[in-house]
């Protein structure tokens, strides 16, 4: 470890490159949890039942969200390394499967929220209520699924092709715009009504519209590598649909199987109670604004290694992923650190109930013990394994973890002894353990190495 660190502060060439990626990508994903916080602030201010209804509705997004992620971390996969192999029109095939594979479950998706938003918050809580609210805001949200599918297959694909401002100024401007509409459309200002929680959804669906058009705009205009025609994007062939299915289905099969993990504990935590539910949505918005640093390094490193693998350079690509390793864990050690200290300050700005002041602060600096070891796991996984095209290892990794420790912890720990928040989320960070052990064994065998462009350059053609 002392070795790699030295090695690491010495290369300079390593770590400008890493800066020019990350840096946007850290910015956008900052200004991304930076509005999620804001308006969990400002629906906080409506009550606890409101809340808990916006954080529960979002979960079919967060359910689409990372299978959009799967999706399009797979496609960044092959863009990289394509990139690095410089085959334009191979990224243009890769582009058309992403957004196809969006389409397919963005459209279900919106469809089940919009039709039948009743049946969808009665499956998390029995609160009239929460329901109610919840209901509200998922048949007006349910189309910015659509929207949010086709503008993540694009940011991926210009971050894999190391443009991260592009996706970066779009969200700029959308977020921006939807702050300003939260404002007006949650409290009724400048003239409008006080719409609550559909003023909230009706400014997310607006603001995902704008990024959407910002985004296609500036990649067409400036004819950028990832800019094609529908019959280009549509022209991948038999053999790279079956490479990219067999690469990438284990990645999307983990988002998946880790997205119903988390969608089961907030099961768990509408059971333990409104309030329970409430804390929670609220400590995992701030835990977004802590995580940032490392989601943006975490898909640095997909791109940067995926890249070298496709120079053929692989001795590069090892190097890189111990780079990445130390400066993950690295980042978590101090990022925890800082979590858990501030926890106290952080929850004075909340307007809500005592107790659920207190079960947030607490859950805070719970997590902040967890973190060094989260950023290690997001780093090999995200990062090092699909990079490398090990997805399958990966997958199984983490639906172990998940399946095997995580979500069993939850319901002993929360539904049967009746613990407390905090120490629920540590039992189930038992699952970051396991796939803490097995990554790094994983990592140390060298297996993970796959060169994923070698045959697919002429086939792609």
């Amino acid at each position: 470890m002392h070795q790699y660190l030295r090695e690491y502060l010495k290369d300079s060439r390593f770590r400008k490159t890493m800066l020019g990626i990350a840096l946007p990508i850290i910015l956008q994903m900052l200004l991304t949890n930076g509005l999620s916080f804001v308006d969990t602030i400002m629906i906080s201010r409506l009550g606890e039942s409101e809340i808990a209804a916006v954080g529960l509705a979002n979960q079919m997004f967060f359910l689409v969200f990372l299978i959009f992620f799967g999706i399009t971390s797979g496609t960044g996969i092959f863009i990289a390394q394509f990139w690095g192999n410089k085959d334009e029109k191979g990224i243009h095939h890769v582009v058309g499967l992403s957004l196809v594979g969006t389409m397919v479950f963005s459209v279900p998706f919106a469809l089940v929220s919009w039709l039948i938003p009743h049946e969808l918050m009665r499956l998390f809580t029995p609160d009239p209520v929460v329901v109610q609210l919840g209901v509200e805001y998922l048949k007006v949200i349910a189309p910015s699924y659509i929207l949010s599918g086709i503008s993540f297959s694009y940011a991926m694909a210009l971050r894999s092709i190391e443009r991260p401002r592009i996706p970066l100024a779009a969200t700029a401007i959308s977020l921006g715009l939807n702050t300003v509409m939260n404002m007006v459309l949650i409290f009724g200002l400048l003239g409008f009504p006080a719409l609550g929680v559909k003023g909230a959804a009706i400014a997310t669906l607006i603001s995902r519209g704008i990024e959407l058009i910002v985004l296609i705009t500036l990649i067409y205009s400036r004819q950028l590598p990832v800019a094609a025609s529908f019959r280009e994007y549509l022209g991948f062939s038999s053999a790279l649909v079956k490479k990219f299915f067999i690469t990438a289905g284990p990645v999307l099969l983990n988002e998946i199987a880790w997205s119903l993990g988390m969608v089961m504990y907030k099961v768990v935590f509408a059971r333990m109670g409104t309030d329970v539910v409430a804390a929670a949505n609220i400590t995992e918005s701030i835990q977004g604004l802590f995580f940032v640093v490392l989601m943006g390094t975490g898909t640095t490193a997909a791109i940067m290694i995926g890249k070298k693998i496709g120079e053929r350079r692989k001795n590069e690509a090892y190097q890189f992923a111990r780079y990445f390793l130390i400066q993950g864990f690295i980042s978590g050690l101090f990022l925890g650190a800082l979590m858990s200290a501030t926890a106290p300050a952080i929850v004075l700005i909340l307007n809500m109930k005592p107790e659920t002041i207190r079960i947030v602060r607490l859950t805070l600096m719970a997590i902040g013990i967890l973190i060094p070891i989260k950023a290690f796991n997001l780093h090999m996984i995200v990062g090092i394994l699909r990079s490398g095209g090990d997805t399958a290892f990966s997958f199984i990794t983490e639906f172990l973890g998940v399946w095997g420790i995580g979500v069993p912890m939850a319901f002993l720990a929360g539904l049967y002894f009746n613990l407390s928040l905090p120490v629920v989320y540590l039992l189930v960070g038992l699952e970051e353990v396991f796939k803490f052990i097995m990554t790094g064994l994983r990592f140390r065998s060298g297996k993970w190495i796959n060169d994923l462009t070698r045959k697919e350059k002429t086939e792609s053609v």
